[in-house]
């Protein structure tokens, strides 16, 4: 039998599971939000939608936005010593306040 190679949502299985209260169809609100340059934000993927998600290695954690790219995002994140940018698409984003 073929062996499955790693995949890019490999052993999410329960991180990406919705609550009962948010299962359903992903908020409009969320999906169009305009955020700006320097805003803080974190990373919160909606298992619905599948474009312009990042790894599950930086899931929850927290970021700045440095610019756009079409309609996601480029957020920037720090990993150990470094700062990786990622593109995100804005439904996988949660402004902090």
């Amino acid at each position: 039998m073929p062996r499955r190679l790693a995949g890019f949502r490999k052993r999410t299985r329960h991180k990406l599971q919705k609550t009962a209260r948010t299962k359903g169809k992903t908020s409009l609100k969320r999906f169009f939000q305009k955020l700006a340059v320097g805003d803080k934000v974190s990373l919160n993927a909606d298992p619905a939608v599948h474009g312009g998600l990042y790894r599950m290695k930086f899931h929850n954690k927290n970021g700045i936005v440095v610019g756009m790219k079409g309609r996601c995002y480029e957020v920037a994140v720090k990993d150990g010593g470094k700062t990786k940018t990622f593109i995100v698409h804005p439904v996988h984003l949660k402004k902090q306040v």
